[in-house]
């Protein structure tokens, strides 16, 4: 018993006095350190004190029986080797405690020699379970350890992959006076018009990265058609709308983009089913295409384009809006009409009176009824509200245009 750890704490459960005596003796001189408990009821406090490796237990006692004491005493201390003593005709309650937990039982009257044989192999089972137990939490946080890097590793090689694909965007827009930013805002208009639908934040960022690789597929345009200030002819027109198939090839390999890639393909698809490549119709268009559709052609009108000035904020958001259940999906028109104003601050406008008024403010509930400054005619300059003027029109704005939507 020499090779036993001298710290090792042993807890001896038996009502008979002399027994417990004899048995801590024993386990004194084999330098251990050793508890003693008449009944069920101590062996359960003094386990509630101290730490114990194992311990040694009788298994009929008044009160809580040894094969009672076993469960509690694993609930207590789940690592306890438990060595249950058993009189000759109680090897039935014996095998019923190693059910309950016990590693192993003695029968009385206990040889000395074979109670040190039987802890040693006690202490050594519980050894190992420690060892495995202690093992597997390792592994398990070496897994565990193992599968964040490996998340954080796929994460920044998806960063770094739309990093690449907007750097070839950007490329490519600078080579084109007219392009420049489209992206970018189509990207920060269309995440606008996400977040206010409701799409989660996860899929708010997915439409955004949709925005900004939009048109990828323009790096396998000829420039000769890209550049042509004049009409496209229809075989032109027809190698334009390739730019759609091309960029959703060009992002196929990297499948983390999922439902961008999608948008990629679909984002001049029409409501109606007018629109390219697939002449999809209706919810058959992905969401993240149906508000990229509303972004780009509103941004396209809005820019200034080789073919093509640019037009006042109004006409865009006429476009969009007369575009609805046509071109564009009703709801997004909706969010896109409470969200982007026709008349920003500062613009002229020409009121149905035939006088010229600067736009001072918006308010959120009407964003084409502004607060405007009537800068000429008599009593000008004077500020008016159109919201509270029902009467006062903008020249070349249907009335409740908007509020339609």
């Amino acid at each position: 018993m020499a090779d036993l750890p001298n710290a090792v704490s042993v807890l001896v459960v038996d009502d008979e006095e002399p027994i417990r005596s004899a048995l801590k003796r024993f386990l004194i001189q084999q330098h251990f350190e050793v508890h003693a408990a008449a009944s069920g009821d101590e062996a359960l406090a003094a386990l509630r004190r101290h730490k114990v490796a194992l311990m040694l237990c009788d298994i009929r006692m008044p009160g809580t029986s040894g094969v009672d004491l076993v469960p509690q005493a694993i609930e207590i201390e789940p690592d306890l080797a438990v060595l249950m003593l058993s009189a000759v005709n109680d090897a039935t309650s014996a095998a019923l405690c190693m059910q309950r937990g016990a590693v192993d039982y003695l029968t009385k009257p206990i040889e000395l020699a074979d109670l040190g044989r039987a802890i040693h192999r006690a202490l050594k089972q519980r050894e190992g379970l420690l060892q495995q137990r202690h093992l597997n939490q390792w592994l398990k946080e070496e897994v565990t350890t193992g599968r964040a890097e490996l998340e954080r590793q796929r994460q920044q090689l998806e960063r770094i992959s739309i990093a690449t694909l907007e750097a070839l965007v950007n490329a490519l827009e600078a080579k084109d006076p007219y392009l420049r930013g489209h992206s970018a805002r189509v990207a920060d208009l269309s995440a606008t018009l996400a977040a206010e639908l409701g799409l989660p934040d996860e899929q708010v960022d997915q439409v955004r990265v949709a925005g900004r690789l939009h048109d990828i597929g323009k790096i396998g345009t000829r420039e000769t058609v890209m550049n042509k200030q004049g009409p496209l002819t229809p075989e032109e027109y027809e190698h334009v709308k390739q730019h759609v198939v091309i960029g959703s090839q060009i992002l196929a390999p990297l499948s983390h983009l999922g439902a961008v890639i999608d948008m990629v393909r679909s984002h001049h698809e029409r409501w109606d089913g007018s629109g390219y490549p697939d002449g999809k119709r209706g919810t058959e268009i992905h969401e993240m295409a149906r508000i990229a559709a509303v972004a780009d052609v509103y941004d396209a009108i809005t820019s200034e384009r080789l073919y093509a000035e640019a037009q006042p904020a109004h006409v865009g958001v006429r476009t969009i809006l007369e575009g609805s259940g046509t071109e564009f999906d009703p709801d997004v028109v909706g969010v896109f009409a409470r969200l982007v104003a026709p008349f920003p601050p500062g613009v002229e406008i020409r009121l149905s009176t035939g006088r010229r008024a600067v736009v001072v403010s918006v308010p959120e509930e009407a964003l084409d009824r502004p607060h405007v400054r009537i800068i000429d005619g008599p009593g000008s300059p004077r500020e008016v509200a159109l919201i509270n003027e029902p009467g006062l029109e903008i020249e070349g704005w249907p009335r409740d245009l908007a509020a339609a939507a």
